[in-house]
């Protein structure tokens, strides 16, 4: 027998359902079904357990919420309105039109009170596992005996299609591991998709999965009613300090809806005004109201507004008794939380010599990764397990673990999709600089959460290393050749790749002081020369995206431009000895970065590459995709059409036409084009 709600209870949950309806309806769009499956469970969090002020969203010890079932937005927005957040009814009416704060799928930095940008499945629930690391590390790093600034959960709420997803499996095994007891996952286990009941394609048993993955599980068989028994299950959970939980909430999508009840017609589009008026009849609610919401069910969930200044009135007077006996770690608080670096660490940063060479760019990166940790205790560096590989590593440093919560070695075990997901929820947190680490090719197994950090302007930090067909022996399998592309393709995203030290160094520069977007910065294996042209200037000129390395030897005659990037800048270098040996007037433009070229003002790009000079030959380990608007219709491109091949790295490149022979030659065909 199911248990019986009280009226209060029936009231307010009802309210967020049909809210939640009447939006998708208005809006002719949307997913009812879920928000209204999992209303129950998200009135007892919300209005039991969640930690939150709505009139300051961002206040530093709230709870975190995650709707990783992205689909069911209305669900967090009927409960931001409904709490007192700076969301009315008007928006609420605006359900995913123009200009609305209340879109499709949560968007960070868009609505007050989101935590992350969800909707790809699976990403939520990986960037709570990013969440709960980072509370835990400024916790351990912080706290101290009756003074605990870091102590608040993460809750996630989960759908079948993120438990699903590969990244959750990815995520919560890593979680696990770490014994993040922090986090807790509601997941909403109604059986159904879009295609139909998850019988058509899911039938392992999710709850023995996490428990073998180190998780603590509890199951909830009536979730449509039993309130009781979800409120147990999330105190369990908040008790249970060693693992990270799941409770499985049995729910029915649509609950309510007379014919659409438990059926995949439900979840992604509106149940009609027919079935809206049928479930308000059997709701007992005003049938020709939209967007009702009753005083008493307002009164009841706006109890948040006075809670959370409270809750936040306590904190605060915690933390000015932190200040006062542990005033230097008071400030360093509030330096991690606003990403603020110490005073002259720029000139931490490494100036290499050509006498230091050569040095491939990937072992450039980790000295000055190593130079900058000891400036910047939050920063956190790791690898899905190539850390030697990438030089990821901070010497000196633990491997971050359940033991050492501080390690500052984050090892993410062969898991790109987690670690970059994690990136992205550690970032969103605050207080810590994540950085992470894996191979060019495997940057396709970021991908989705690489484009979320450039959506939501998050500073991730990616170092991507044997970045070209240069890398040798490993073959076609793991030889770069559209990630480079790809990458660029990506609005906001910043991406880097160095011509030899002094321009890693530079990169990296540009990578912490920038705080709109992510960075990627991409690395070679093979060692490179350092230029002697880049130990000045080099921090100036990858801040411009391209700048000229080499100048023609005739003040006032260019005959030709060579643009490269990466390990081909030194081919061009070569290249330009022996066409000036033919009187050709040759410039060398270095091009790390596309995207910070192309802000530059446009007398600085003329600068660069002059109109004048229309012959120019492009050289870059990579697909052609975007080359042909820097090399102009009277210019010509040397790329890669084809993939790779396993053999040493130096034959691969010269059989592909990676020589300073067919550089030269091509050059010189450049020259002969008629104009």
């Amino acid at each position: 027998m199911s248990p019986v709600l009280s009226e209060k209870d029936t009231l307010c949950i009802n309210t967020i359902r049909c809210l939640s309806a009447d939006a998708v309806e208005k809006a002719t769009s949307g997913h009812p079904g879920g928000p209204m499956g999992i209303a129950p469970m998200a009135y007892v969090l919300w209005t039991r357990f969640l930690k939150h002020n709505p009139k300051n969203p961002k206040w530093e010890n709230r709870d975190r919420f995650i709707l990783s079932a992205g689909h069911a937005s209305m669900l967090q927005y009927s409960l931001l309105h409904l709490t007192g957040y700076n969301i009315s009814l008007e928006d609420i009416n605006q359900f995913r039109q123009w200009g609305s704060i209340t879109a499709g799928h949560p968007e960070y930095g868009l609505t007050p009170g989101v935590e992350t940008t969800t909707g790809p499945l699976g990403q939520g629930f990986g960037s709570a596992v990013g969440m709960a690391l980072a509370e835990r590390y400024l916790a351990e790093y912080f706290n101290r005996p009756g003074l605990t600034l870091s102590d608040h959960y993460t809750y996630v709420i989960a759908s079948d299609g993120d438990i699903m997803e590969g990244l959750s499996h990815e995520a919560a095994s890593l979680a696990g591991h770490l014994k993040l007891g922090k986090l807790i996952c509601l997941y909403d286990d109604n059986e159904v998709t879009i295609d139909g009941k998850t019988h058509l394609t899911f039938s392992e048993n999710v709850a023995a999965r996490f428990e073998a993955l180190g998780w603590h599980v509890q199951t909830i068989q009536d979730g449509d009613h039993d309130l009781e028994g979800i409120s147990r299950a999330i105190d369990n959970a908040r008790q249970e300090t060693e693992k990270p939980s799941l409770i499985v909430v049995k729910t029915t999508i649509a609950y309510g809806a007379p014919t659409k009840q438990a059926s995949h017609t439900s979840h992604g589009a509106p149940l009609g005004k027919d079935e809206i008026k049928l479930l308000k009849e059997g709701y007992a609610w005003p049938t020709t109201k939209e967007f009702h919401v009753p005083q008493e069910a307002r009164e009841e969930f706006e109890k948040a507004i006075p809670e959370g200044k409270k809750v936040e009135d306590q904190w605060n007077a915690l933390y000015k008794e932190y200040g006062q006996k542990h005033p230097d770690l008071a400030k360093q608080w509030q330096a991690f939380l606003k990403r603020e670096y110490p005073k002259g660490w720029e000139n931490a940063l490494p100036v290499f010599r050509p006498e230091d060479g050569p040095m491939a760019s990937r072992s450039a990166s980790g000295k000055t990764i190593n130079l900058l940790a000891d400036l910047l205790p939050n920063l956190l560096s790791g690898s899905a397990d190539l850390s030697d590989s990438v030089n990821t590593t901070i010497k000196g440093a633990l491997p971050l673990s359940a033991e050492n919560p501080t390690g500052r070695n984050v090892h993410y075990g062969v898991r790109e999709h987690a670690m970059a997901a994690m990136v992205n929820g550690m970032v969103v947190h605050g207080g810590v600089i994540p950085v992470c680490g894996t191979f060019l090719i495997f940057s396709d197994y970021m991908k989705p959460s690489i484009r979320l950090a450039a959506l939501m302007g998050l500073p991730a930090i990616y170092l991507f290393s044997h970045d070209s067909i240069g890398l040798g022996e490993d073959g076609p399998t793991h030889q770069p050749v559209e990630q480079l592309a790809t990458l660029r393709a990506v609005p906001n995203l910043v991406t880097l790749r160095p011509a030899d030290a002094n321009e890693t160094s530079g990169a990296w520069r540009q990578a912490l002081e920038r705080k709109t977007g992510p960075t990627a910065i991409v690395l070679t294996r093979q060692k490179l020369p350092i230029f002697q042209e880049t130990v000045k200037n080099s921090d100036e000129n990858v801040r411009r995206g391209a700048y000229i390395l080499k100048k023609e030897s005739h003040k006032s005659r260019c005959d030709l431009i060579l643009i490269a990037t990466g390990s081909e800048v030194e081919l061009a270098m070569k290249a330009q000895e022996a066409l000036e040996n033919n009187k050709i007037k040759t410039r060398v433009v270095s091009m790390p970065s596309w995207e910070l070229f192309q802000k530059q003002a446009k007398s600085y790009q003329d600068k660069i590459l002059p109109r004048t000079v229309t012959k120019r030959l492009v050289i870059e380990a990579g697909a052609r995709n975007g080359w042909d608007t820097y090399a102009g219709w009277e210019g010509d491109v040397i790329c890669l059409d084809r993939f790779g091949a396993s053999a040493p790295g130096k034959v691969v490149m010269e059989k592909l036409g990676f020589s300073v022979k067919n550089v030269v030659q091509r050059a010189q065909k450049v020259l002969k084009k008629r104009k």
